[in-house]
């Protein structure tokens, strides 16, 4: 199964033309760079990659900062739009990780992007795309990132595993994303990994609302399950989207979760790195 032959039920009609156009994109790409170069040019590429998961396992609050510059939701989002200055702030603010849209149709990222903001920090960095095929993540990987995404609701089982084991493979580690308990459960179905992160989206696909209470109802079940696991790896829970304030932050907290992804409260200003800052401080001086 390919993910264009997945059902309609699966995944929500946004996503299966971002998929679609991935597709496109990525067969495009083959013909201008094939997967046995990308393949060859790996072998040779000895870079060490920055830890992503470790940093997130360092921090008391784990923040990974995103540079995103537009969403189809809500177009263009930031209008002075700098990767490496944004990169910059965020450090100095005390982001634990990057996350950069590499995404071209529907985000308006680049490659480019990535690079910029990798040369700019010594933030480990997240590629986030949509990776359906392999070739994405020899590609990834010799972009600089530290870290990719996989998004369950645009893949199958048999994908989810062959790009989670490549990817562990080069080095990488991987930020696996879930919104439903169908999702989860397919998640916790790959091999266990110290490499591994569970994001849990809060954004509903279908209609694009929020809710942060999915992290929550979630989070129990991903939780108990690793418990029963014997390979007493220390699991790494990511909420992601809808975080806002200091008050949704110390709600996760409370619940035990600690690491965030954020990005849209934070480009919606002129100076990410400082509402980040300002968002630091507040957690810490109301906790």
């Amino acid at each position: 199964m390919t993910a264009s032959t997945i059902t309609d039920s699966n995944i929500p009609s946004v996503l299966q033309r971002i998929v679609a156009t991935k597709q496109l994109e990525v067969a495009a790409a083959k013909k201008q760079r094939s997967l046995a170069q990308l393949k060859a040019e790996s072998e040779k590429d000895t870079q060490p990659r920055r830890g992503f998961a470790s940093a997130l396992r360092a921090a008391d609050i784990g923040i990974i900062a995103e540079i995103k510059r537009a969403s189809p939701s809500k177009g263009i989002i930031n209008h002075n739009f700098s990767p490496a200055l944004f990169a910059q702030q965020y450090e100095q603010a005390g982001a634990s990780c990057l996350s950069v849209l590499t995404d071209r149709d529907y985000f308006q990222g680049d490659d480019q992007y990535l690079l910029q903001a990798y040369n700019a920090a010594s933030l480990p960095v997240l590629r986030k795309d949509f990776m359906i095929d392999v070739y994405q993540i020899y590609e990834s990987y010799l972009l600089g990132a530290d870290c990719i995404l996989l998004i369950m609701a645009c893949l199958d089982d048999a994908q989810a595993g062959q790009l989670h084991a490549l990817s562990l493979e080069l080095g990488m580690d991987v930020l696996i994303e879930v919104h439903t308990s169908d999702e989860l459960e397919r998640a916790l179905q790959l091999p266990r990994s110290k490499h591994n992160i569970y994001g849990i989206n809060n954004r509903d696909l279908n209609t694009f609302e929020v809710d942060l209470q999915n992290t929550l109802k979630l989070k129990d079940s991903l939780i108990k399950t690793l418990a029963d696991d014997d390979s007493a790896i220390e699991p790494l829970i990511v909420t992601e989207s809808g975080i806002h304030s200091s008050d949704d932050i110390e709600l996760m907290l409370a619940q035990g979760i600690q690491h965030f992804l954020i990005g849209e409260q934070f480009m919606k200003t002129d100076h990410p790195g400082q509402a980040l800052q300002s968002l630091l401080a507040s957690v810490n001086t109301q906790a």
